[in-house]
């Protein structure tokens, strides 16, 4: 196979488009979400829950970080077609809490090759919650930058029935998804059936040169639910997965990334006037990865091959009491995170995280129009290196907790709410044991610790409405990788960071709407007074959006500004600046029509007018694909896609 090498062509933008980004997102907000635009808050303060059916643009996601991306604030480390890296407010990896209905998984790539969302298709779900900031407790320990759940709805038949849906997609460079899902059952249970397919090539960016991005993936699942009577749920799942994806931004590409999961979740409501709710669930992830540089391109020199994996079993113990003005969630949860690596003498684990927490989420009705949250942590955090006979162990014991006072005002439709987070993050595998990380031993690297400030508003009128969100924290001993070293090392730094995200929308007259929303994140590294690196820059989205009763059309404009606060060899375990990037516009247009309630088609082209451009987030592309050193992989160029989707 023959792979014409990227150019690496910059583009440019002028600041009248950056000007006009940033004034309609102050003056237009976003409300509720729209079909292939952007997305704003719910009801709820600083947590944003969206479907994952919606159609998206760009082009319907691949995994869980493409669909992460059509949301402000989200950006990916691009490193081929698929299985990016998912980035909130420039924080990334375990910064980050990624959990599929309550459980989490792990890859087993030293360099993060096949990151948490690499195995999640967003449409084998039916919502996902974004937590922005450690503005939560009862999902695991707390993240710094946020929580992501992604979850699937428990299913309800009054009667005997059957529903589901279906969906097609085919669009430029190869893409073909296949997608069903479909549930069956009666008052007392039912049987849901998940699969899905997702095949592309390589593609092209908009200078017509050829980039390695072909995957082949699929997931299916069964859940098996008994409900006995409205008060009683117990559920069984079963799900299983693999695929295949070429890098441009590595130097071996993944062969397999194989999943299997079992998780069993136990719930009773009403169960007093108190007590509204016990939950219980366990859960059981396997993944086996492989890498090599043969499969799926041309090896120069020796042929290399790696298969690593992950275990990942996990329960939690939970229990909601209320009164008419309080709501009390508390409860435990344990996690036991494995790695392992496979020799020809078999599978051998190599490190082991254990962790046991035990929390408590107060909500407290202060008045008709004021509310205070107030949540705590406490973590028992273990790492065991199993790499050789004389295995250490490292404990810890991390505290979390956050405040929230949320005010609507009386006279006015606006919602405000300020909340002050800190949590204590261990280090992660890559941090302790990967190869990039250097650390002599698992001791030397200090817990994270982040003291963070939240503060929005939401309002919402009857032609206009808007949101935004901001935070400031500092971080002692922020974990920075240092690729200026040979071997690269990792270490402990402090650091301050700041920025935030807003949105407006506007029906400015019938049938019509203008939406917009802006992000902007910032970082210095304060022990270095350097900026903090893989920090995404400026950007903002603008959507004109034209409705009838059984047809829509639409054109975004996405805008983001040049990076110059870089920190050049500085990085994360997958990711390090290699300078300065440029800005860009890229112009994308969609359509959708109803041909009855039960059957839609969607068709959108993404990067309509085919501009060159390279996101700064991004790896150097490798050699062997003709890529110059540290030269950015380029986006794809103008992509056209089709999609049918059919609801029974």
């Amino acid at each position: 196979m023959s792979i014409i090498p990227v150019r690496g062509i910059r583009t440019r933008i002028t600041a009248r488009p950056l000007l006009l980004a940033l004034c309609c997102a102050a003056a237009f907000p976003v409300g509720a979400e729209q079909v292939m635009t952007v997305t704003a808050p719910g009801e709820d303060p600083g947590m944003l829950v969206t479907s994952t059916q919606t159609p998206r643009q760009p082009v319907p996601a691949s995994d869980g970080a493409d669909l992460l991306k059509t949301i402000p604030g989200f950006s990916i480390l691009r490193s081929g077609g698929s299985n990016g890296d998912p980035v909130l407010r420039g924080m990334f990896g375990s910064r980050l809490n990624i959990l599929t209905d309550g459980a989490s998984i792990q890859g087993g790539c030293g360099s993060r090759m096949d990151t948490p969302t690499a195995y999640i298709t967003p449409k084998n779900f039916d919502t996902l919650t974004v937590i922005k900031g450690p503005q939560s407790v009862t999902h695991g320990p707390m993240a710094p930058a946020g929580t992501l759940l992604f979850e699937r709805q428990p299913e309800v038949f009054s009667q005997p029935g059957i529903k589901g849906s279906v969906d097609l997609l085919q669009g430029a460079n190869g893409r073909s998804d296949q997608n069903v899902n479909t549930a069956f059952g009666n008052d007392s249970g039912y049987v849901r059936l998940d699969g899905s397919r997702s095949v592309a090539d390589d593609y092209r960016d908009g200078h017509g040169n050829r980039v390695p991005g072909l995957w082949r993936k699929w997931n299916s699942g069964v859940t098996v639910g008994l409900t006995p009577d409205e008060d009683t749920l117990a559920e069984l799942s079963v799900g299983a997965g693999d695929g295949k994806a070429r890098y441009a931004g590595r130097m071996m590409d993944g062969s397999r990334f194989s999943r299997k999961s079992v998780a069993l979740k136990l719930e009773k409501y009403a169960l007093s006037d108190r007590l509204s709710k016990v939950s219980w669930q366990s859960y059981y992830n396997d993944t086996d990865h492989i890498m090599d540089n043969y499969s799926l391109r041309q090896p120069m020199g020796e042929k290399r091959k790696t298969e690593v994996g992950g275990v990942t079993m996990g329960s939690r113990l939970s229990g909601v009491w209320e009164t008419e003005s309080t709501q009390l969630t508390a409860g435990t949860d344990v996690m036991r995170k494995t790695h392992r690596k496979k020799s020809t003498a078999g599978w051998r684990d190599d490190a082991q995280f254990t962790q046991a927490g035990i929390f408590g989420e107060l909500r407290q009705t202060l008045s008709d129009n004021d509310k205070a949250i107030v949540g705590a942590r406490l973590d028992r955090m273990q790492a065991d290196d199993k790499r050789s006979l004389q295995q250490a162990s490292r404990i810890s014991v991390l505290p979390g907790a956050f405040i929230r006072y949320e005010h609507q005002m009386p006279d006015a439709p606006v919602m405000l709410y300020s909340g002050v987070g800190y949590t204590e993050r261990f280090p992660d595998y890559w941090e302790l044991f990967s190869g990039k990380a250097g650390q002599a031993n698992i001791h030397e690297l200090k817990s994270e610790k982040t003291l963070q400030w939240d503060n929005g508003l939401i309002f919402k009128g009857e032609n206009v409405s808007a949101w935004a969100s901001a935070y400031v924290g500092r971080v002692s001993d922020y974990i920075l990788f240092d690729y200026s070293k040979s071997p690269s090392q990792a270490s402990n730094i402090n650091a301050a960071i700041m920025g935030g995200e807003a949105g407006a929308n506007w029906h400015f007259a019938p049938h019509w709407l203008l939406e917009s929303s802006l992000s902007y994140a910032w970082g210095e590294n304060r022990s270095d007074g350097q900026a903090l690196p893989q920090m995404p820059p400026l950007e903002g989205r603008v959507t004109l959006n034209y409705r009838q009763a059984t047809w829509r059309t639409g054109l975004m404009w996405r805008a983001v500004a040049p990076q110059h606060r870089v920190a050049e060899n500085k990085g994360n375990v997958t990711g390090q600046d290699l300078g300065s990037s440029a800005g860009f516009g890229v112009l994308a247009w969609n359509a959708d029509y109803d041909f009855s309630d039960r059957l839609k088609m969607s068709v959108g082209i993404d990067n309509l007018l085919n501009k060159g451009y390279s996101e700064h987030l991004n790896l150097a592309g490798a050699s062997e694909f003709g890529y110059a050193s540290r030269q950015q992989i380029a986006e794809p160029g103008r992509t056209w896609w089709l999609e049918l989707n059919y609801h029974f």
